[in-house]
C-alpha cells in the first residue's frame, strides 16, 4: 500500500503493479483492488502481474495469460474469465465467474 502510495505522488500516466495482493487478509485484498479500480477510473493505465486471476481478469481490459513465460491465451479480461479452457487449466475449474 504504501509503495502504491509512493508511485501515485509522481502522478504517472501509467501504474506497474507487480503481485499487490501478496501475503495480504482477504480483506486487504478486496481493499487493495478497489483501489487499483479507481486509479484507473481517475485515468492512469495499469500493467498488473497477479496471481490471483479471478479478481485480476475481472477488471482487466485486455488480459495475458503466461505459461512458462510464454502467452497461452489473450484477449479481453471478462472473455478470458469465462473461457472453459482458461478456466479448466488455470482457474479451477470450467467458467471462473
Amino acid at each position: 500500500m504504501l509503495a502504491m502510495g509512493k508511485a501515485l505522488m509522481l502522478q504517472p500516466s501509467l501504474l506497474l503493479l507487480d503481485e499487490p495482493s501478496a501475503a495480504l487478509s482477504p480483506i486487504l485484498v478486496n481493499n487493495v483492488f478497489e483501489q487499483i479500480r479507481q486509479i484507473n477510473q481517475g485515468g492512469t493505465a495499469i500493467v498488473l502481474v497477479e496471481q490471483n486471476a479471478k479478481k485480476a481478469l475481472e477488471m482487466a481490459d485486455r488480459g495475458y495469460v503466461l505459461e512458462a513465460g510464454r502467452d497461452r491465451f489473450e484477449g479481453r479480461g471478462r472473455d478470458l474469465l469465462n473461457d472453459p479452457k482458461v478456466g479448466e487449466l488455470y482457474l479451477g475449474g470450467g467458467k471462473a465467474s
